[in-house]
């Protein structure tokens, strides 16, 4: 395989990556969450969505080890631009702190409902009442520690689609940043500073 064709079968695997990544953390958020106050009982409002990220969880994965594994790929074909283009490697810095970011958000999310969904078994076998809103929105009968956890999730949850946005977004700049006039405005602002 020539250097263009494998550059661009990295960039697909990344785009990819980025759009499972962020579609399913936008699903997850106004969906599966969501879906959970159409259910009577509080207990399956948990009990599906944590199924429900669960079982979507190796995709996602797959998706941030799209973005990482090519992001990397793409940044070591690229290390000469790096180099010698103005505002590129900064632009590339911020997208792969972003990425590695919003793969942590991800981690805590999943966490966090592992958490809820253990706290809510508890409840249950303890025959403790729980009733929430919905898979991340405790209600006025959810116990302290379960509203505890579904805030923290419901915040970290937000955080997961506008890291994997952002990193699209930035995607999208570094790939204009190919075109001849912004490739040469960018060597022009490398050796002429100011």
């Amino acid at each position: 395989m020539s250097t263009d064709s494998s550059h661009v079968l990295a960039q697909a695997v990344h785009d990819l990556g980025a759009a499972l990544w962020f579609g399913g953390a936008v699903m997850g958020v106004a969906g599966v969450n969501k879906a959970g106050s159409d259910l009577r009982d509080p207990i399956d409002k948990v009990r599906v969505a944590e199924s429900a990220w669960r079982r979507f969880a190796p995709v996602e994965w797959a998706g941030i080890a799209a973005v990482l594994g090519a992001g990397t790929q793409l940044t070591r074909a690229s290390k000469g631009r790096l180099a010698a283009q103005h505002g590129w490697a900064r632009a590339g810095g911020v997208k792969a702190a972003v990425a590695v970011a919003g793969a942590g958000a991800t981690a805590f999310a999943a966490y966090s409902g592992g958490k809820i969904g253990q706290l809510t078994e508890q409840a249950a076998a303890a025959g403790r009442p729980v009733d929430v809103s919905d898979a991340s929105i405790p209600s006025s009968g959810t116990p302290a520690e379960i509203a505890v956890w579904q805030k923290r999730q419901r915040a970290v949850q937000y955080l997961v689609p506008l890291a994997s946005g952002a990193n699209i977004v930035l995607n999208a700049y570094l790939v204009q940043t190919y075109r001849p006039a912004a490739t040469a405005k960018g060597l022009v602002r490398r050796l002429l500073p100011g």
